[in-house]
């Protein structure tokens, strides 16, 4: 029996219009370790914060220019002596802000002719990099603390373990006995079964890398055995003591900056060394966030909007722009633990 061929001639487009696929939004989180300034306008680029250096203090470090050093026979008076007068010391912290900026193209072909809306996806790309870039300014500047513990060494090339319980309580009596302010409140254990009170501290960040880890460190408690679900963020994940612990797939490692991996289980990007992940403890008035302006929009020129650059009205522009900067402006109140992390 002879088949029956069927010929159809080609479409003139074959291709169906499907839905825009999603995209990975950025995280910012890094916020609720700052406190945020407003920058003054037509004042200057830079901005200078005052502190007292408590009596006794010196500026040798973080932690001497925080501690108070007083011998209490030193102020003892003899009848009818006037005590020598003491005068106040102060340190200056300049910050100098900065602009940042995003500018994304189109055509008038694109505009008129292509059958998705170009100029508003880069609306939203913009709005989602500028995002990303103010989030990134705050962790360059935070990660770059000097209060720093290495996990298992004394530098960031010789990290060789994990995040520990007794490295967290070393960095608890540092900034503790620096008067580190919490910037958390205790939450009292709910009527719920199983929930857990949570102690006043400080906040952790870190990437969502070192989640496993976490989670096995003694004494933890997830999120969802906090009385009321009382979480200061989504990202949260639970609480160690007097640390709480603030994920986020933008605060990446140092990529094979550790120890060499051998035998201690942790992971490398290439299998050499270990990747060196910062723990970002923060606590009260640690770090500014400095903002000349409160938010930023992003700006829409339509390449139909003709100017003396453009009289054709062939090019549209889509951007964003704003100034800021980021400071420790007192790093005995915050710190970092540089750790390595499981390799699973």
């Amino acid at each position: 029996m002879a088949s029956n061929t069927y010929a159809s001639p080609a479409g003139r487009i074959n291709e169906v219009r499907g839905k825009m696929l999603k995209i990975t939004e950025p995280v910012e989180v890094l916020t609720l370790g700052c406190e945020m300034q407003r920058m003054p306008r037509n004042q200057g680029d830079n901005i200078t914060y005052r502190g007292v250096i408590p009596t006794g203090g010196a500026t040798t470090n973080a932690n001497t220019i925080n501690r108070w050093s007083v011998t209490a026979s030193s102020y003892q008076v003899d009848e009818g002596v006037t005590p020598t007068a003491q005068t106040v010391e102060y340190r200056d912290v300049a910050v100098t802000i900065a602009e940042y900026a995003v500018l994304f193209s189109y055509t008038n072909k694109v505009e008129l002719l292509h059958e998705d809306d170009i100029p508003a996806d880069q609306v939203r790309q913009t709005a989602l990099l500028m995002g990303l870039v103010r989030e990134m300014v705050r962790y360059g500047v935070m990660k770059a603390a000097t209060t720093v513990q290495y996990s298992g060494g004394t530098t960031r090339a010789t990290v060789d373990e994990g995040i520990t319980y007794n490295g967290l309580s070393l960095m608890a009596r540092t900034l503790l006995g620096n008067g580190a302010g919490m910037k958390t409140s205790i939450l009292a254990p709910g009527p719920a079964y199983d929930t857990s009170a949570i102690e006043a501290g400080f906040i952790v960040f870190v990437h969502t890398d070192a989640e496993h880890d976490i989670r096995l460190l003694q004494d933890f408690v997830p999120c969802a055995k906090y009385a009321n679900k009382k979480t200061i963020n989504e990202n949260e994940l639970g609480a160690v003591g007097r640390f709480r612990f603030i994920v986020s797939k933008e605060l990446a490692a140092y990529a094979d900056a550790g120890a060499a991996v051998g035998a201690t289980g942790l992971y490398s990007t290439s299998a050499s060394n270990i990747d060196v992940y910062p723990f970002i403890v923060c606590g009260e008035e640690a770090v500014y966030d400095i903002g000349l302006n409160a938010n930023f929009e992003p700006f829409h020129l339509p390449a139909s909007q003709r100017t003396k650059d453009d009289p054709v009205g062939q090019r549209g522009y889509v951007g964003a722009s704003f100034w800021s900067a980021a400071a420790v402006v007192n790093n005995g109140h915050m710190g970092v633990l540089e750790c390595g992390i499981t390799a699973l």
